[in-house]
């Protein structure tokens, strides 16, 4: 009898408990679909996922994955999740130094041989740490005269645009530098290591061993994926499509869903590919080559760390590792809170999707008991440089006319004075009226270029000899006068 009711008493715990969990997820539930609510059956959307305490605690789609055939967003859904995909890479790296196959002191030119020989060894530790000093394929593409967000860029003409550029944007390993060339050519490396494809070698050693089934790096941009969302952009009241016309997996092109990505942040906590020796030195901060700590920048008095892929810093005194992503008009946020055992997930097919917001609301109700309050900071105005007017600068613009090339990009451009102002052209771009910023400096972007700043360069009577442009991902990009 005693034995009975002992039974029944803790089936009336277990009851209330499960009562108690329920009733926990439904308000979690009302909590989120609130976050998202401007999300319907004529915009695209979004997928979550949360992962806590080593289980998948909510899954949801909000939005349309494709607003041509209103199908709705799902937690299987595939998304490319841009620049996310680049943990993954440096995982595939991590994975084959485990095995000896590689150290991260090895100069890359051992595997590729093909890119000059710098006048400083780049190592693959500086390719993981965004340290090599490389300069963006991108970013060259567009300095190049390639339409940003509309040519096709595959890996092989990525490779070609790297192998060419002789000069870096400063030495490996003394400075942080964000440049999508460090991730294409860890892609290549593992593939020449492995005689795999890059795509062919994840699947194989990472996504199938953690039945990420719907999970792939993608070299095929046109190729038919099921499930797959298309990506769009909300302009003057009217949505337009976005498609994705790069093949470059590496730096990014991950395609994946919520419900894959909650199987590959529970592997950092109990591992089944890798071991926790690799995964704890895999989150460990990246480092200068003086041993400095790699700082992205610091906010409120906190530092955002660099990490393999992933940004390490604090939200309210929590530590989380986490990074995001956008390519085309697809968003994506991976973040993860180790000491609290908490993921937050967030795929998205909408350009304007980080203005929803949403993770922070998300981490503040599932661990609200252990954040800090923190107090709103005044943003600081930044006008305080701002460059003279172009009336007050001494130069004749027609000195400044004429052809100028660079052979490593192969690209001509020619400048011309039109209505007191400084024209530049180019074969294929729309002409772009340029803003004076100094004596011989200027500033200017177009509608498939990145924003670039010039500088003319003169010799000891005055005239312009060459010049230099720079962007974001590529800096000094020397230009001859040649006419």
């Amino acid at each position: 009898m005693k034995k009975i009711i002992k039974l029944f008493f803790v089936a009336f715990l277990l009851n209330i408990c499960s009562h108690s969990v329920a009733q926990k997820n439904k308000t979690a539930e009302r909590k989120i679909d609130s976050l998202f609510s401007s999300y319907n059956a004529k915009t695209p959307g979004v997928a979550i996922a949360i992962v806590k305490d080593g289980k998948v605690v909510f899954k949801k789609g909000y939005g349309m994955a494709n607003l041509n055939y209103n199908i709705p967003v799902t937690t299987q859904t595939v998304f490319n999740i841009a620049s996310v995909s680049k943990q993954f890479t440096a995982f595939a790296v991590y994975l084959l130094q485990n095995e000896g196959q590689l150290s991260f002191e090895d100069d890359i030119r051992k595997y590729i041989p093909e890119l000059p020989v710098y006048e400083t060894t780049i190592k693959i530790k500086h390719l993981l740490a965004h340290t090599s000093g490389l300069r963006d394929h991108g970013a060259l593409q567009s300095i190049a005269g390639g339409y940003i967000w509309a040519d096709k860029v595959t890996t092989q003409q990525a490779l070609k645009l790297i192998y060419k550029n002789k000069r870096l944007n400063f030495a490996p390993g003394s400075m942080y530098g964000y440049s999508n060339s460090n991730f294409t050519l860890l892609a290549e490396i593992v593939h020449r290591i492995s005689g795999q494809t890059f795509s062919a070698y994840t699947t194989e050693k990472m996504f199938k061993p953690l039945g990420m089934n719907d999970t792939y790096f993608s070299d095929d941009n046109e190729a038919v994926v099921k499930n797959k969302a298309e990506s769009y952009e909300l302009d003057n009241g009217k949505y337009y499509h976005k498609p994705v016309v790069e093949a470059n997996p590496g730096p990014s092109d991950l395609l994946t869903t919520v419900e894959d990505l909650c199987k590959w942040v529970l592997n950092f906590e109990n591992p089944k590919v890798g071991n926790k020796r690799l995964i704890e030195n895999f989150n460990s901060i990246s480092e200068l080559d003086n041993g400095n700590k790699i700082v992205i920048r610091v906010i409120d008095g906190d530092s955002i760390f660099y990490a393999k892929g992933q940004n390490r810093w604090k939200h309210k005194g929590a530590s989380i590792m986490s990074y995001g992503g956008h390519t085309f008009a697809f968003r994506s946020f991976l973040g993860r809170f180790p000491d609290q055992h908490l993921a937050i997930i967030q795929l998205s097919n909408d350009e304007h999707n980080e203005k929803l917001g949403g993770r922070w609301d998300i981490a503040d109700y599932y661990i609200k008991d252990q954040l800090k309050e923190t107090k709103e900071v005044a943003e600081v105005s930044r006008n305080n440089n701002a460059a003279p007017k172009p009336e007050s600068y001494k130069s004749n613009l027609n000195g400044f006319s004429g052809k100028y090339y660079n052979d490593e990009l192969e690209t001509e451009y020619t400048f011309e004075v039109a209505n007191d102002s400084l024209i530049m052209k180019h074969a294929r771009l729309y002409d772009i009226i340029l803003r004076q910023t100094g004596e011989n400096k200027f500033a200017g972007s177009g509608s498939y270029t990145f924003a670039f700043d010039i500088n003319f360069n003169k010799n000891e009577q005055g005239e312009v000899t060459d010049l230099a442009i720079s962007n974001w991902g590529a800096k000094n990009i020397k230009f001859q006068k040649i006419k």
